[in-house]
């Protein structure tokens, strides 16, 4: 059955990949009113999620923020396809480094980096930053259930020599990689909501008390990593930029989750700038309610 879904999704995919942009923001167009109009894809969830951090915005306010996210949200499924068959120099003009040199001075540290960055404007063409570093490019995602689609994902990313790791094998693998002095730098998209376990962290996200993700501080402390924060800024419909802001060159130093409060407050900046370019269809404040007091 997986790969009966497989054969039949994947030339559409291919077939989207190989478009022209201005033929591939049309279609675009065409998909923002299918979603927001017709079939109201997660469109409670987004309004929820709005209401919620922006309390003293109006409707009207809140109306426009959700249209503007609905129409970059159409954009982002289609530039994703077209990863498929985008060439590395396309990539690299609509995808700009902002401080390159930030990149070769990290590396004269000769430390592995730990690159913190949240589901905002585009995280998917992130991979083309191997391209400006010598260090191991390493991204930690979690498997998808269908196996084909896992594989293709995987070969998408290595063609612009990243290697994707599942969550389960990142501690395994960046141990090994560290015992060989083999240097990396690991991409955690680390804004989304875990299980609000006993033992979960709770901080303030958009003023919202929620449960967060601190493998990647663990991680960075306990090897004496260096922890980045990766700031992506949408400049225009498919033309972003992205640059890197060093949270902590010797993470060890810190008080355990001062560097996830600081990583969550990156993201609040951006979102509070432009708050259409963030992933608004996640169910992040989902666990608000079980917040210790």
């Amino acid at each position: 059955m997986q790969f009966l879904i497989y054969i039949l999704v994947y030339p559409f995919l291919w077939f989207i990949s190989i478009l022209p942009f201005k033929l591939l923001y049309l279609i675009s167009d065409g998909l923002y009113i299918l979603l927001y109009y017709i079939v109201g894809y997660r469109k409670k969830v987004v309004t929820s999620n709005l209401t919620l951090v922006f309390p003293n915005k109006t409707e009207k306010e809140i109306a426009t923020i959700r249209k503007k996210f609905y129409k970059h949200l159409c954009d982002m499924f289609l530039e994703m396809a077209k990863t498929m068959s985008i060439s590395e120099k396309s990539l690299k003009k609509r995808f700009k480094i902002k401080n390159p040199e930030e990149f070769k001075r990290l590396e004269s540290l000769n430390k592995s980096i730990i690159l913190m960055f949240g589901h905002y404007a585009s995280w998917e063409w992130s991979i083309v930053l191997q391209n400006n570093i010598n260090f191991k490019g390493l991204a930690v995602y979690k498997k998808l259930a269908n196996k084909h689609f896992d594989k293709l994902v995987r070969d998408i990313r290595s063609k612009f020599k990243t290697t994707l790791i599942s969550t389960k094998e990142t501690i395994n693998i960046i141990n090994k990689n560290e015992a060989l002095g083999v240097k990396s730098i690991t991409g955690f998209l680390s804004d989304q909501s875990p299980k609000a376990s006993k033992d979960a962290y709770w901080s303030e996200f958009m003023g919202i008390k929620t449960p967060c993700f601190t493998g990647a501080e663990r991680l960075a402390k306990k090897l004496d990593l260096t922890t980045a924060f990766l700031k992506v800024t949408k400049l225009k419909r498919g033309y972003y930029e992205a640059e890197i802001m060093v949270l902590a060159e010797d993470s060890n130093q810190y008080k355990d989750y001062e560097l996830t409060d600081m990583f969550l407050h990156e993201v609040e900046k951006q979102i509070y700038e432009a708050p259409e370019y963030y992933f608004w269809t996640h169910k992040r404040w989902k666990h608000q309610k079980k917040a210790p007091k």
